[in-house]
């Protein structure tokens, strides 16, 4: 039986790699960075449609069964519905941040050298996919199970559904607090060379402190079910990989190091900044302090 589910998982995978690689096809040649962001909340949202649907559209457009219908919403386990619906509210909230600001600004400066080399601005539209297809795997392995197979929800879904939440709140309030802070200093309601303001005196990268906890707590609900015989085994250690990467990413890839990389050489000299690294956080609010070490 867990030979029928991991096959409702390649449809899902496909859907991330099929995406990604459609718009890789329309935006490398065009050398525009424009619609990554926003190609990644679309991943996310069209993976966790295919994952949510994948019985349905077999029967429907693969073996063209014309009479298959459309699942109601109900006819999913509560966790299902839950945890996608989880997944959906952050890619479209981080979604539309990320490509509003791209919009904005005209740019990313991420893809200021990678977008006119072909072969590597390919490489990450479909670094993009496998993002999607691991940082997701803990939704898609719950939606890969049938609804029927699902326990009630327990202890275990609550506690991670309320993580998410709480994680979820503390990146949207230091995303807000860091816009409100840069469109006061371009209106010159301040000089200030950097926000030490909120969220942001307790931790150096709050928002990425939040997306670490969005997807430990997606996986703490998730894992109240990994132990299911119809999963090949061992999966409640696979699915960790989700928070892990998301972690990893994010404060040895591309997130937290050429942040600070980038703010030591701009205020490296700046007695201001240099007590601010030294009373603040670099990630976790109980983390260590001081300069940073890759």
């Amino acid at each position: 039986m867990s030979g029928a589910v991991v096959s409702r998982l390649l449809p899902t995978w496909g859907a991330a790699f099929g995406l990604q690689t459609a718009l890789a096809t329309i935006c490398v040649p065009l050398a525009t960075e424009k619609f990554y962001d926003l190609g990644g909340a679309l991943g996310f949202l069209s993976t966790a449609f295919v994952s949510l649907y994948a019985p349905y559209l077999r029967e429907r457009f693969w073996l063209g069964n014309k009479a298959a219908y459309f699942p109601p919403l109900n006819s999913h386990a509560p966790r299902q519905i839950l945890l996608t619906g989880a997944l959906v509210l952050w890619a479209t909230r981080l979604g539309s941040f990320l490509a509003t600001r791209v919009f904005k600004t005209g740019k990313d400066s991420r893809f200021d050298e990678l977008k006119h080399q072909p072969l590597a601005f390919s490489g990450m539209w479909i670094g993009q996919a496998m993002w999607v297809s691991l940082v997701g795997l803990p939704v898609w392995l719950v939606n890969a199970l049938p609804a029927s197979a699902h326990p009630p929800l327990r202890t275990l879904d609550y506690a991670g559904l309320a993580l998410f939440s709480t994680s979820f709140l503390f990146e949207i309030i230091a995303d807000y607090q860091k816009t409100k802070w840069r469109n006061e200093k371009n209106a010159k309601k301040h000089d200030e060379a950097f926000i030490s303001r909120g969220l942001w005196s307790i931790s150096r990268h709050p928002n990425y402190v939040g997306e670490v906890g969005v997807w430990a707590g997606i996986w703490i609900a998730a894992s109240s079910v990994m132990n299911s015989s119809l999963l090949p085994p061992g999966m409640r250690l696979a699915s960790t990989i989700s928070p892990l990467f998301t972690y990893l990413l994010l404060t040895r890839v591309s997130g937290v190091p050429p942040l600070e990389i980038s703010g030591d050489k701009r205020l490296g000299g700046d007695p201001k900044y240099q007590a601010y690294k030294r009373n603040t956080p670099i990630f976790f609010p109980w983390g260590p302090k001081g300069d940073f070490k890759p």
